[in-house]
């Protein structure tokens, strides 16, 4: 499983490659994924609206706002 404990200090892109993925494949929804990395959910989403993207649940996915 990957490590996303440093996650902001990732390159923002390839973080929101692998949080998509991980959403696709292992988690039913944000607090899922935040949950199994042991993550800030708000962290996370400020570094990933930094490049224009946003939680969508109905997709489970960050799309572009």
């Amino acid at each position: 499983m990957m490590d996303l404990s440093r996650f902001h200090m990732m390159d923002s892109h390839i973080l929101l490659s692998i949080v998509n993925e991980q959403l696709r494949i292992e988690c039913e929804n944000l607090e899922d994924l935040v949950g199994l990395f042991d993550i800030p959910r708000d962290g996370l989403e400020q570094k990933l609206s930094s490049i224009g993207y946003q939680y969508d649940f109905l997709s489970n996915q960050f799309k572009a706002k």
